[in-house]
């Protein structure tokens, strides 16, 4: 009698990539999601299989972790099994042999080795290697603990590669466009390579491979290893306006750079990034590894250092803002929120998660943050794992402002609602802002808060300020003082506010009045104030002045405030005859105007045919300005688009960009325009809904 010869596998890399989910994602290897099975087909030379006489065992290793399954009469879903399929033809072949292969939903992730042994009555067994494959997690699987029962929720936070990160301030914010990146070639192998170069995976491969079934750990490891000072982390910080040597963070568009770049230089980790750089590499990173993910702005965040849940702050009499303490109020931070079932906390607290990989402060002796549940920071559960308490405290801690002459404190505002002003992320479907403050805080009136923001379609988001909004103190003698921005600053243009002051008496008021604007890193304090104004004013008895004030485009301009820079505006007025002061400040960023793009025939975007777009600008500056352009799409461009430009004041650039689409779906054009004569960076963008053929 024949022997049965092994002679080949298919592992039907399409067929199965289709089903699991997992089709667009570029591995050198097959790509399975846990919890579900997959069809694979062996070739045998000789005679057929025959199941009474013939024993095939199959062995999946992970790192030390090694399954062997030997062939069984039904599935079974708790463990690793697999099953002879009846009915599946085979490629014009009787040597043929069609298996289902199932993984469990609580399996590890990570690259398997899969081979296969023969035991014959009449030949030796002999073990065929078949291949490796990427197990992820299965979102779309109800024992998986990462399961969302939503398909729309599923698609977003898993399956889309585009999106937008807020950023700005609570009153006057915009999108900014982000190509998460995840099907571009071989990113999910450089997001595996996180796991095997964690410290923890380095000091103990048996006993770290065998947590890579629980998303808390996972999530931790990645949170540590997107940032890099305590280990070979994906990105390097710098908030110090300098620099030389890398990227500035603003500068970046997509995370598949900053993990190619990574990959390439032996992972030495890539120059520079900032709190939604780290934020949008480890979206993508999650949602690479099948574990729903979005990107959260904090408006207003807190840095509290002492843990006492409150921020102190301190001004001169003339309202400089001065760097007298440790904590510091971030105008915006960003970080991610991760979706899974948390048993060691109880099902109440299942759902979104905080995961912060920005290295601010250490988690158990590694910079890494979270997961924290956004339901026990909610109900102030502050002895929940994990950094529940800080996490609290960004959106919750109170404000102790302080004006100060010569080291004596002689004013103290308290200001129990300015952190954790808006707390937003991308609206699924969408392009425009999800107002999802009310998950975080649940004693604050909401009411003042914009649900959204955004123009027409989402191709353009961007908050205004509202006079109603401003900060405003009233003092027991009855003077009070607010400060509005007439209009959201734009770069190019000059910062128009009013100061209003109130005289609550019954007397007339001689009042000195000093308005400083200073500009400041988003996360930081301010540095020395370039422009201000000192003047003295009086007030009849209960009367109520406005005056108005303009800050000059040439004035802010040359003045290091630059794109994600921020502006502190304050304003002291003095009562000379009491000595009494009163303060009233606003923090808020300078937009940058819009790139347009248009597509022709947008509505009839076919796969693998060539398109045509045009990215248009007029510019509304009164100098010429030169700079480098660059337009993305992933799915959509091959590799980036850059050139050099330069305009006259008033002109209009038309540039022409030809793609083709390689993937259905909804994609995202994306342009940037970083100016070298002024400090700014435009950008536009525009989804794309690309059809079959």
């Amino acid at each position: 009698m024949d022997e049965l010869k092994f002679r080949s596998v298919d592992l039907q890399q399409l067929s199965n990539q289709v089903s699991h989910r997992t089709d667009g994602l570029s591995s050198s290897t097959l790509v399975l999601r846990r919890g579900q099975s997959f069809l694979i087909q062996l070739k045998f030379d000789g005679r057929p299989f025959n199941s009474r006489q013939d024993k095939l065992i199959f062995k999946v290793i992970l790192g030390s972790l090694s399954v062997q399954i030997p062939i069984s009469v039904s599935e079974q879903p708790s463990q690793w099994s697999a099953v002879i399929k009846q009915g599946v033809p085979s490629l014009n072949s009787t040597n043929a042999l069609s298996v289902l292969l199932f993984s469990p939903a609580s399996a590890p992730i990570g690259v398997y080795t899969l081979s296969l042994t023969i035991e014959t009555r009449t030949s030796v067994k002999k073990t065929h290697p078949l291949g490796q494959f990427t197990l992820l997690c299965n979102p779309w699987n109800k024992a998986d603990s990462v399961y969302m029962s939503s398909e729309d929720l599923r698609m977003e936070y898993v399956r889309n590669d585009y999106g937008v990160v807020f950023k700005g301030s609570a009153n006057n914010n915009s999108g900014r466009p982000w190509s998460f990146d995840q099907y571009e070639k071989g990113i999910l192998d450089i997001c595996m390579k996180l796991f095997q170069l964690s410290p923890q995976y380095q000091a103990d491969v048996n006993r770290d491979v065998l947590k890579f079934s629980d998303p808390i750990y996972i999530s931790r490891v990645i949170s540590a290893m997107v940032n890099s000072p305590d280990d070979k982390g994906v990105i390097v910080g710098n908030w110090s306006g300098d620099y030389k040597g890398g990227v500035n963070p603003s500068n970046w568009s997509g995370s598949a750079d900053i993990l190619k770049q990574w990959s390439q230089t032996q992972f030495r980790p890539v120059k520079f990034g900032q709190c939604w750089v780290y934020a949008a590499v480890m979206c993508t990173v999650m949602r690479a590894l099948g574990i729903p993910t979005r990107v959260v702005t904090n408006f207003n965040s807190a840095h509290d250092t002492n843990g006492n849940l409150e921020i102190e702050e301190y001004y001169t009499e003339t309202g400089e803002k001065l760097s007298l303490s440790r904590d510091s109020i971030w105008n915006f931070h960003v970080w991610v929120e991760c979706w899974m079932k948390r048993p060691d906390l109880g099902q109440a607290y299942d759902g979104w998660q905080v995961l912060d990989p920005t290295p601010q402060e250490r988690s158990a002796g590694i910079y890494r943050c979270g997961p924290a549940s956004v339901k026990a920071v909610r109900e102030k559960k502050v002895e929940a794992a994990y950094d529940v308490p800080f996490v609290y405290a960004e959106v919750n801690a109170d404000v102790r402002t302080m004006i100060t002459r010569n080291g004596r404190i002689l004013r103290t505002i308290m200001d129990t609602k300015r952190v954790g002003a808006l707390i937003c992320t991308m609206k699924p479907g969408s392009m425009k802002m999800q107002n999802i403050t009310s998950e975080y805080k649940n004693e604050r009136d909401f009411s003042m808060l914009p649900a959204a923001a955004g123009g027409p379609g989402g191709e353009s988001i961007r908050g205004m300020a509202r006079g109603d909004d401003s900060r405003r103190v009233i003092a027991p003698e009855g003077i009070a003082v607010s400060l509005s921005l007439l209009k959201a600053p734009v770069m190019g243009e000059n910062i128009s506010f009013s100061i209003t002051i109130t005289n609550g008496e019954a007397v007339p008021k001689d009042l000195k009045k000093h308005v400083n604007a200073q500009s400041k890193e988003y996360n930081g304090n301010p540095i020395s104030a370039f422009w201000e104004a000192h003047d003295d004013l009086k007030i009849n008895p209960n009367e109520s002045v406005t005056i108005k004030h303009e800050i000059l485009f040439r004035e802010y301009a040359l003045k290091e405030v630059r794109e994600d820079y921020l502006i502190n505006l304050a304003v002291v007025i003095e009562d000379v005859k009491s000595q009494k002061r009163e303060l009233a400040t606003e923090e808020f960023n300078i937009t940058s105007p819009n790139l347009d793009i248009q597509v022709e025939n947008e509505n009839s975007v076919i796969v693998n045919t060539q398109q045509a777009g045009t990215v248009m600008f007029k510019s509304p500056f009164n100098v010429p300005v030169s700079g480098e352009l660059v337009v993305l799409g992933s799915g959509l461009l091959e590799a980036k688009v850059e050139m050099s430009v330069k305009l006259q004041p008033g002109e209009t650039m038309k540039i022409p960009v030809k793609f083709i689409p390689k993937m259905t779906g909804s994609k995202m054009l994306h342009a940037s325009l970083t100016l070298t004569n002024l400090p700014t960076v435009l950008r536009g963008f525009k989804t794309i809904n690309v059809k079959s053929a």
